[in-house]
């Protein structure tokens, strides 16, 4: 279930500062290391124990693994030893090669690696059992604090291990951030590029090789140089084939590394190489330009030590630029701004953040494919002021991100499919309905749904106003997100469900006496035959009343009205505050209740009796209430049922319940303005909770 919390609008892009403690204890990692020092003892986190809990979710360790700390393993740990380094990382027994292969990209970016990997921190003086480590969490730095406790069997590191046994940096992170996902099972499957976003707040880029421009290698060559984290792997037929090696020595469905380019000469010939690197520490390429193949002896000796030529079963090796094309599928490029994606002038990029909620029955609308439900998604507004220099229309870049689905693998969530959609936007200022998307095509969009953890690409549109709509490809699908939208010059964004006008009506005048309707004196006469002498009905007798008359009405199907509806429209309508209905106040809720009536009937279709919560935002709408998506999205979890459907008597109490909300907000805000300070869907929201 998606957590719903009041979103500030566009953010600013973050940029790494001090990042934002996250142990439940509130301490920092330095306050936890001085208590842990002036105690003496060495720290244990307790929130992410020691124990199969952190392990795994959903089996069971098929060897006892033993905890204990890197002094335990062997005699002389060292946290870096020569320097963080590529070679540093070789996988264990956990499916995490996409993690390795990120981290070795890292290793490349010594900025990028420092922020990853505070220096801080030693098994030297100063040393408590404890360390950290920061990483990017959709749009913050957060600072990960874990005890050096690690999985061993027969006094080894089981999973991610240095080449060097003394080095611990490697494990340490790779604990780090199976603590940030819940547990290391979490870590199995998954894209480099999602570690390489999680360890710079890049923006990604993929490239199909059968797609590829023909300056491929140029971009490569400059992506490295601005300190890129790159990754490349082998798309996989079946799941048979995942991890299945090809006769030429590559693995499929592996995550490797693409840790440097380079060229040689070969009998005056100039040939283009790449370097990529096996997280598993061996196992590598057998073709031309491998370790050993005879091509590298047509190579000087200061070439050869130019390009750090070694014939060691290391996992890295080089390849001819041809045959990384004809071997790997796809390569991905974490850059650490967009500037990276250009070809020539750096650019200052203008980045904008939204945080948004997909909640089903709500804004859980699926893709365009779901006419009924797409227009109910998330919809922001995105206004592109300014041309790019010499041209005639705007760049920017949208990135969709579905937040935290790797933590929440073991309560069965799944990576969802997802994507989005541009549209032209016309002259209303308001979120756009069903009927629009009927008749208007898309601008832009996603080149596809599909099932990442983030999408994302570049555009080119014309100055002007554009609505984008962020969406899973399936309705009634749940999760958060984060939408970021990168342009080169200053672009507008705003979410058109945020807090917005409520016009509520005033209410009407009671009717005089003589000239009430036929209808009007038979209420008249049950009111008086039920409230006695003082034509005043308590919430019991008015559940009554309005049974008895509502019963009698052949074009609407419900069951009965509830006491707590009743209670709440004697709140709503008490002028006098003696918690009782006089007959005049009755009378101008019965025209108040035929309105909605009339409205409940028009959007129960199949006289069902009920609503689907996708039409509710339309109803409230035309009763004066235009409401932000979170505050929607608190109603339909209030008010609906297992179906996403809403009976009369919900349909009910949520009118009444918003109107006394906006009254008492209205009535507020007029006597002392500086008082409110909330919007009046805000105050509504607060009121809803209560």
């Amino acid at each position: 279930m998606p957590y719903l919390y009041w979103a500030p609008g566009p953010q600013a892009h973050p940029v790494p500062k001090d990042a934002r403690t996250t142990h439940s204890s509130g301490q920092s990692f330095e306050q936890l290391r001085q208590e842990c020092l002036q105690r003496g003892t060495l720290f244990e986190d307790a929130d992410f124990p020691a124990s199969n809990s952190s392990l795994f979710y959903s089996e069971r360790p098929q060897v006892p693994f033993v905890w204990k700390r890197p002094g335990e393993i062997v005699k002389n740990p060292e946290f870096i030893l020569g320097g963080a380094t590529r070679t540093d990382i070789c996988q264990g027994e956990l499916g995490d090669c996409w993690l390795l292969a990120a981290i070795a990209s890292l290793t490349l970016n010594q900025k990028a690696l420092a922020r990853v990997i505070p220096q801080d921190q030693s098994f030297g003086p100063g040393y408590a059992g404890i360390f950290h480590f920061q990483f990017w969490q959709h749009s913050e730095w957060l600072d990960v604090v874990i005890d050096d406790r690690l999985p061993t069997f027969r006094d080894r590191l089981v999973f991610l291990h240095s080449a060097d046994h003394n080095e611990f940096w490697s494990p340490l992170l790779e604990k780090a951030y199976a603590k940030l996902n819940g547990s290391y099972e979490a870590l199995k499957g998954g894209s480099a590029i999602e570690a390489m976003e999680d360890f710079t707040g890049g923006v990604a880029e993929t490239f199909q090789m059968k797609e590829a421009p023909e300056n491929f290698y140029e971009i490569l060559g400059k992506a490295l140089k601005r300190g890129s984290l790159l990754g490349c792997f082998i798309d996989t037929g079946s799941a048979a084939e995942s991890e299945a090696r090809t006769p030429f020595g590559l693995i499929k469905g592996h995550a490797y590394s693409v840790t440097g380019i380079d060229q040689v000469n070969l009998r005056g010939q100039r040939i283009e190489l790449v370097r990529v690197r096996n997280p598993w520490g061996q196992v590598e390429w057998n073709g031309s330009w491998s370790d050993s193949s005879p091509e590298w002896r047509s190579v000087g000796a200061a070439e050869q030590k130019h390009l750090c030529h070694t014939a060691l079963d290391d996992g890295e090796f080089w390849m001819a630029f041809k045959d990384f094309k004809a071997h790997f599928d796809k390569v991905e490029i974490c850059n650490l701004t967009p500037d990276a994606l250009e070809e020539d002038a750096v650019h200052k990029w203008e980045v904008t953040v939204h945080q948004g909620s997909w909640v089903r029955g709500s804004t859980a609308g699926g893709c365009r494919n779901f006419l009924d439900t797409f227009w109910t998604n998330p919809q922001i507004k995105l206004s592109l002021t300014e041309k790019d220099e010499g041209q005639e229309e705007c760049s920017f870049l949208v990135a969709l991100m579905q937040k935290d689905r790797r933590k929440l693998k073991r309560f069965g969530a799944n990576v969802l499919t997802i994507g989005y959609a541009i549209y032209e936007c016309p002259d209303k200022d308001e979120h756009l309905n069903k009927d629009f998307f009927r008749y208007h095509a898309s601008r832009a969009r996603s080149k596809t749904f599909i099932n990442l953890r983030e999408v994302s690409d570049r555009f080119k549109l014309p100055p002007g106003e554009y609505i984008l709509i962020p969406s899973t490809f399936e309705p009634h699908q749940e999760a958060d997100f984060c939408l970021r939208i990168f342009s080169e010059k200053k672009a507008i964004t705003r979410d058109m469900d945020g807090n917005v006008d409520i016009d509520l009506p005033e209410p009407p005048k009671p009717t005089p006496p003589d000239q009430e309707t036929e209808e009007e004196q038979r209420f008249r006469a049950l009111f008086e035959q039920v409230a006695g002498e003082d034509m005043e009905v308590t919430a019991e007798e008015l559940e009554y009343v309005l049974n008895a008359v509502l019963q009698k009405k052949k074009d609407i199907k419900f069951k009965k009205l509830s006491l707590i509806s009743c209670k709440n429209i004697i709140s709503l309508m008490d002028t006098s505050g003696n918690g009782k209905l006089e007959f005049d106040e009755f009378k101008v809720f019965w025209d108040k209740l035929k309105q909605w009536i009339n409205l409940f009937l028009r959007f129960d279709a199949d006289k069902s009796g009920t609503i689907s919560t996708y039409e509710l935002r339309t109803a409230l709408k035309a009763t004066g209430f235009q409401l932000s998506s979170h505050l929607l999205q608190l109603i339909v979890l209030r008010y609906a049922d297992e179906e996403l459907q809403m009976d009369f008597d919900d349909f009910l109490n949520c009118l009444v319940r918003l109107e006394n909300a906006s009254r008492v907000f209205q009535a507020l805000s007029t006597k002392n303005k500086e008082f409110i300070h909330l919007t009046i869907n805000e105050f509504i929201y607060l009121t809803m909770n209560i």
